[in-house]
């Protein structure tokens, strides 16, 4: 299966961006945006953004199997690749037990999901799978080109890629911010990760790469708020996501947390630092 080819890193965001974020990222040389806070089936933000853009791929991080119907999402894929063809990849995940009621045993729902997209002819290298753990990597690796794992570090990137083997695609998320202040830049990194810090895929995934019950405690130590969120300088968050491609990443968005800069500020000095402009 051929990997999508999305340049070494992208950009990851909650919701579309505006169509002047998306043409400062492509500028910049980022190879991706992707779009998260699992949007609605339709996917009826993509084309304008991919009309304003040249090279820009656009994908989901992620689909919501329980909240967006696999029919449409299907044709919602199809309508968007005929128009761009190869421009957008569909990211597609089973969100968590403490938000849906419907939850139910994960990787079944998932595959069943997947089922109905290889039913309607959605290609399996253009989607990937919001895998975490040992058995949603390899369903990832089966049923998708690849993974697109979630708060995760370079040490977990390691393990995905062993379990997904050479060929599969990999393109883990990572959060930046850009201060050298740490005791604010641990504040906003907290405040990233609230809620995500008592959901059980998390907890869970953070313990198998290491860390322990101290660390997950209250709003996280800072051993674990360092590991998850970079910050400092431009040239120090490059440096730590340059440890994501060392350990087997072939993409890796990058989420920037705000302090006192504008995200477009920070997108444009972490191009910099990155060698992408």
């Amino acid at each position: 299966m051929t990997k999508p080819d999305l340049g070494r890193y992208g950009v990851w965001g909650v919701g579309a961006p505006a169509v002047e974020t998306a043409q400062a990222v492509e500028r910049w040389g980022f190879g991706a945006y992707w779009v998260a806070g699992s949007p609605a089936a339709e996917l009826d933000w993509a084309e304008p953004l991919l009309e304003a853009t040249e090279r820009l791929v656009l994908a989901t991080g992620i689909v919501n199997i329980w909240t967006a119907d696999p029919r449409t999402v299907a044709e919602s894929y199809h309508r968007i690749d005929k128009a761009f063809p190869g421009r957008f990849l569909l990211g597609i995940g089973v969100g968590h037990p403490e938000l849906h009621q419907e939850y139910r045993s994960p990787l079944g729902a998932l595959a069943e999901y997947l089922d109905v997209l290889d039913e309607h002819d959605v290609p399996a290298e253009r989607r990937v799978v919001a895998a975490q753990g040992p058995k949603a990597l390899r369903l990832a690796s089966t049923r998708s080109a690849g993974a697109h794992p979630y708060l995760t570090i370079p040490a977990h990137t390691a393990d995905a890629r062993r379990l997904l083997g050479a060929d599969a695609f990999l393109a883990p998320e990572h959060k930046a911010l850009l201060t050298t202040d740490v005791e604010r830049a641990r504040a906003v990194a907290r405040r990233s990760f609230a809620t995500s810090i008592r959901k059980t895929n998390y907890r869970a995934s953070w313990k198998r790469i290491g860390f322990g019950d101290d660390d997950l405690a209250g709003d996280g130590s800072d051993r674990l708020t360092d590991a998850v969120v970079a910050h400092g300088t431009a040239q120090q968050v490059a440096d730590r996501l340059e440890e994501f491609h060392a350990a087997g990443a072939d993409h890796v968005p990058v989420q920037v947390l705000t302090d006192d800069r504008t995200v477009l500020d920070s997108l444009g000095q972490l191009a910099t630092a990155l060698g992408l402009r």
